[in-house]
């Protein structure tokens, strides 16, 4: 962990008082870590949309869909 210090409009350091329960610290890491989750999870999604639409990725895809029931075996 690092300690920082940082600059809050009075209004909103009383309303993480509020809801942070007597942990400050604790209340805005969950909140910044589901904020960060959302973000990360939003940009996942565009990227499988802008595979789902490349028509290059998707013949790649599908080549590689062939190759993976070739009957290889690994372990041999």
């Amino acid at each position: 962990m690092v300690k920082v210090t940082i600059t809050l409009e009075e209004d909103i350091l009383q309303f993480i008082d509020r809801q942070a329960q007597g942990n400050r610290s604790g209340y805005i890491n969950a909140l910044l870590s589901e904020h960060r989750r959302r973000l990360l999870e939003a940009e996942m999604i565009a990227a499988l949309k802008q595979d789902a639409e490349d028509p290059e990725y998707q013949a790649e895809i599908a080549a590689w869909d062939n190759v993976v029931g070739d009957g290889i075996n690994a372990r041999e």
